[in-house]
């Protein structure tokens, strides 16, 4: 019965946000198990373009370093903003979000979300190179998105390539659709008012 329970929490979160944080906890574990090293998966160009390891182009986003409080936090805040935006500002634009999310700014819309992660990687003794990469690409993303095509002679420069809407987002309801007389909503049998009493 809990079991149930928790699929369908799982089931119920934002497919983007599901597919990963779920792909970044296992990669995680994949590492902790020692089933892959973090020299597998971290960019590296040359070993991409020379030795075809097009997998780093990937696999370098899914790795947050080992179990541990930096580990977990980086989760919370991972799978709390990206469902915030997929439910908010990307609901219904899948194929939107996305190619935000390719693009590699979806830290943009908390402002200080990117600042408090540098200040733990810097008190944690890590690099903060990653974090201001990261927030530099962020306002570059919202400069480009938000704040350009409104300026005089501005215009949207960031277009969602069509692959993505095709394979992401419902295609719209044709507005001149004009469905079969048998396949008309008032027509089907069992769809007459649910409101109606039967005669006694």
């Amino acid at each position: 019965m809990a079991y149930a329970g928790l699929a369908q929490e799982y089931l119920g979160v934002p497919a983007v946000t599901r597919a990963y944080t779920t792909a970044c906890v296992l990669t995680t574990a994949a590492v902790q198990l020692e089933l892959l090293t973090p020299f597998q998966l971290y960019f590296n160009p040359d070993l991409i373009f020379r030795k075809l390891q097009v997998w780093r182009l990937v696999t370098n986003f899914l790795f947050f370093g080992p179990l541990g409080f930096s580990f977990f936090f980086n989760m919370i805040f991972l799978y709390r903003y990206c469902r915030m935006l997929e439910e908010g500002s990307f609901r219904g634009r899948t194929a939107d979000f996305v190619f935000m999310f390719l693009f590699g700014g979806f830290l943009m819309t908390a402002p200080f979300l990117p600042w408090v992660l540098m200040g733990f990687s810097l008190l944690l003794g890590n690099s903060i190179i990653i974090d201001l990469l990261g927030i530099a690409v962020g306002h570059i993303y919202y400069f480009l998105e938000d704040v350009f095509p409104n300026q005089p002679g501005g215009k949207k420069l960031l277009l969602t390539p069509s692959f993505l809407k095709m394979v992401f987002d419902t295609p719209e309801e044709d507005p001149n659709y004009n469905p079969l007389p048998e396949d008309r909503l008032e027509n089907r049998p069992g769809d007459q008012d649910l409101n109606q009493q039967p005669p006694q």
